[in-house]
């Protein structure tokens, strides 16, 4: 396996130089800015990152104001307490995208954030205060607890909040999979495992 340094000037001849390479990167918030996201902005962004996946995204972009006003700014507890009625209603609401096992989601990952918020103090709390050095474990959680959320969904959304954490896409796996971290893509325990402990060594070769 290659050096974090091998690994990023490999990147940088690709993108036009290093400078350029960490203009397209993205930048972690410090934890306590990712602690003191509401909790119904934790609920949002799930609920953001379900209906993007499969979808075109810049659709779910424009149609997000409905979103807002449909579950009523993704206010937890109401959201939690969503019945039958409420999404016969939301099934029919031409704000949103009218699928159904997604629209239940956002009702499953309410009571998953009242969960967090239970254990840990907020949902911003618990992912803030992860090590990113067990970002599996992380994955694990919203795979298992959430709602949906297992996948890039999950990745997706934590990068969209600002965690500290990797997004296991085409061009990073087939990275991984050139420097003989893994063979194909990361699905298995041990896989995943093996994945954690090559970011876990580029980490503390760079600082990052």
């Amino acid at each position: 396996m290659r050096s974090f340094d091998e690994i990023f000037e490999i990147a940088a001849a690709r993108k036009g130089g290093a400078e350029a390479l960490e203009a397209m990167l993205s930048t972690p918030v410090p934890a306590a800015d990712v602690a003191a996201i509401p909790d119904d902005r934790w609920l949002a962004a799930m609920t953001r990152g379900v209906f993007q996946a499969g979808f075109n995204w810049k659709v779910v972009e424009n149609m997000w104001p409905g979103f807002e006003a449909a579950f009523d700014g993704f206010d937890v507890g109401r959201c939690a307490m969503l019945n039958d009625e409420d999404f016969e209603r939301l099934v029919s609401d031409t704000r949103i995208i009218r699928n159904g096992a997604k629209i239940r989601s956002v009702q499953e990952n309410a009571v998953f954030v009242q969960q967090l918020a239970a254990e840990y103090g907020s949902a911003g709390k618990a992912i803030a205060g992860w090590p990113s050095t067990d970002f599996i474990g992380l994955m694990d959680l919203l795979k298992k607890r959430g709602s949906r959320l297992g996948g890039t969904t999950g990745q997706y959304l934590l990068r969209s909040q600002g965690k500290d954490s990797f997004i296991l896409t085409q061009s990073v796996t087939a990275r991984l999979i050139a420097e003989g971290v893994i063979d194909k893509p990361a699905t298995s325990k041990k896989a995943l495992a093996d994945v954690q402990a090559a970011f876990n060594t580029w980490i503390q070769q760079s600082g990052r």
